[in-house]
This record gives structure tokens, C-alpha cells and sequence, in this order.
């Protein structure tokens, strides 16, 4: 898979590091010459130039990259790359961060965004989670639907402890996709039963998140 990162900074070369461990191509771009740190990722590849200008994507070959991040400090730079990457370039996945948590209503669909990543709620979401149990905590949101990825650690009075997977009667927008179990991701089976302590892992609409809390919830 061939990924673009507008924005060399400190975020986008931790994401260029990771994503080339995991076999994808990374190119990064940015405009601000002292931000070309060629020996920090030296598998990446390099571009100096500004993301927001149609010719400078194009030296990019945008039109060849199946997912663009736009992960700069600025989140006017980071619309207007979604937008054009999407618009002008059909990019299949645009994911871009979030800086100020008032601006995060404008990455939709609207702006080209797939998948909006705001730093300051992923934050207070993940202490919810270290500190909740039996609560239902978003973590994040799909930009192109009202699709959540939400997180809920089965309490020990849980209804559901011992139930299998599949003898649930699951809210009709809501699938279980993983469970944390003692250190190990688990993908979940039907026959799998659910126990006290399990951090499970659901993509639901925001509208049954109260309903999927409801099912955990002791009598």
C-alpha cells in the first residue's frame, strides 16, 4: 500500500516509521526545508513542497497513493489537503488529524475527510478507558458515516459474563470486532464466552450506543 503523509513533523515521521515496519510505501511531504529529516526515516520517501498546491501533488503522484494522512500542526493545511486529495485525486482513504477540538465538526465527508483523528479526545477517551469499567467509551468516529469505534471492559456483575458471542442478541448497528483478553487481541467467534475483565471492542452507530450499554448494565 502506498501511503502520503503531509507533514514531517515529529507526528508524521512516528506514523512513517510505523507504517514502514508494517511493509507499506511512505512518502512524506512538507514545505519547511528544517523538517526534511532524510536519516530519521531514510526507507521514506521525501518531497519539499507545500501539500495545499495542486503541482506539488502532483510530483507527488497522488493519484497512485491509496491512503493520504494529513497530519500537519495546522488544520486549515490539513482540510485542504483532505479535500483535494479526495476531490482531485480520488484518494480511496483520507485520514486527518485534528488540532483544535473546535474545528473537529468540519472533517466530515464534506471536506474529504474518512477518518478525522483528534488527539485531544483520543487522549481523554483512552484515560476514560483506563478508568471506566462497565461504561461505554467512544474512541473514535468515522468521518464518512455516524459509525463509532467504541470500548466497554466487562465488569464481574456483568449479565453477559459467560454468554457466548453468538447467543447474544446484539443491537442490529452494532458489531463486536476484537477482544482484549490478558494481553492478547482476540477475534471474536460465536462460540466464545465473554468474561469478567474483557476489554470488547465495537463499530456501532452513535444512536444504540445506549442500548449496547443497557445489555451490560446489572440488574
Amino acid at each position: 500500500m502506498r501511503v502520503a503523509i503531509a507533514g514531517a513533523g515529529a507526528v508524521g515521521r512516528s506514523i512513517a516509521r510505523e507504517l514502514l515496519e508494517n511493509g507499506h510505501e511512505v512518502l512524506l511531504i512538507d514545505q519547511m526545508p528544517s523538517a526534511i529529516k532524510v536519516d530519521s526515516v531514510p526507507r521514506a520517501e521525501w518531497l519539499l513542497a507545500d501539500a495545499c498546491e495542486i503541482s506539488s501533488l502532483d510530483d507527488a503522484a497522488l493519484d497512485r497513493c491509496h491512503v493520504v494522512v494529513a497530519a500537519t500542526g495546522d488544520d486549515k493545511v490539513n482540510l485542504v489537503v483532505s479535500l483535494l486529495a479526495k476531490t482531485e485525486y480520488g484518494v480511496p482513504r483520507v485520514v486527518a488529524r485534528v488540532n483544535h477540538p473546535g474545528n473537529e465538526w468540519l472533517y466530515n465527508e464534506s471536506w474529504g475527510v474518512d477518518v478525522a483523528v483528534s488527539t485531544p479526545r483520543l487522549l481523554s477517551a483512552l484515560v476514560e478507558e483506563a478508568v471506566s469499567v462497565g461504561d461505554l467509551v467512544r474512541l473514535m468516529t468515522f468521518g464518512q458515516s455516524e459509525a463509532s469505534l467504541v470500548e466497554m471492559t466487562m465488569p464481574a456483575d456483568a449479565p453477559l459474563t459467560g454468554q457466548q458471542v453468538g447467543s447474544i442478541d446484539w443491537p442490529a448497528d452494532a458489531a463486536l470486532v476484537a477482544i482484549l483478553r490478558e494481553g492478547r487481541v482476540l477475534v471474536p467467534q460465536p462460540q466464545d464466552p465473554l468474561q469478567a475483565g474483557d476489554e470488547l471492542f465495537f463499530v456501532t452507530s452513535q444512536d444504540v450506543e445506549d442500548e449496547l450499554e443497557r445489555l451490560f448494565a446489572a440488574d
